[in-house]
């Protein structure tokens, strides 16, 4: 998909994750057992509405980016109720240019699913990580459930068109092949939500 049409479907979802800030369902339990890792100067990619703000310590130095100004809009006024300090950065992942091994700890969450070449983000995301520093993740994709996996294959081009990400990414292979030892992985959801807890290769 073009990046500037995938940016606008990404603009016009941006109150609806908004909404999933304040609504605390599911993903909030993974977010939250996941984050407790974080520290250090942060990292976070492809940061949304800022779901996971509540969740870093505080004091915290955190940078996030998005491709989406209105995410970042709405990323914004969530830092300004959590009370933490944020550098935005308005920008394509792909295409983005920050030094190497500069942070202590580097976030995504369920966004490995939109990029056109997720393998290379996955590849960024260990250069720009410290060699003492972790990578956390929190994906979905592939479900390991037969049945489940159909309905995702079948499902996955009009997810793609309408919403602008994928349904079937096989992230565990995606994270097999990347630059990254994985020191813990938990999984959910009939094998389609991973929780990856790793560190870049030296």
């Amino acid at each position: 998909m073009d990046i500037q049409r995938q940016r606008k479907l990404f603009d016009r979802q941006a109150s609806k994750y908004e909404m999933r800030v304040r609504k605390r369902g599911r993903d909030h339990q993974w977010r939250k057992r996941l984050l407790l890792s974080a520290k250090g100067n942060i990292l976070e990619v492809s940061v949304g509405a800022g779901t996971n703000f509540s969740y870093y310590p505080q004091g915290a130095s955190i940078t996030a980016v998005d491709f989406s100004p209105a995410m970042l809009e709405k990323a914004r006024e969530a830092a300004l109720e959590e009370n933490i300090q944020v550098e935005f950065i308005l920008g394509n992942v792909e295409a983005l240019e920050l030094p190497e091994h500069s942070f202590d700890t580097v976030v995504s969450t369920l966004s490995m699913c939109a990029y056109p070449n997720p393998d290379h983000v996955l590849r960024l995301l260990s250069k720009w990580c410290r060699n003492d520093g972790q990578i956390l993740l929190l994906e979905h994709g592939l479900s390991t459930n037969r049945f489940l996996s159909r309905l995702q294959k079948a499902f996955d081009p009009v997810y793609k068109k309408r919403i602008g990400c994928h349904l079937n990414r096989d992230i565990m292979g995606l994270i097999e092949d990347a630059p990254v030892i994985v020191q813990r992985e938990e999984h959910a959801v009939f094998g389609a939500v991973h929780l990856i807890w790793a560190k870049p290769q030296s």
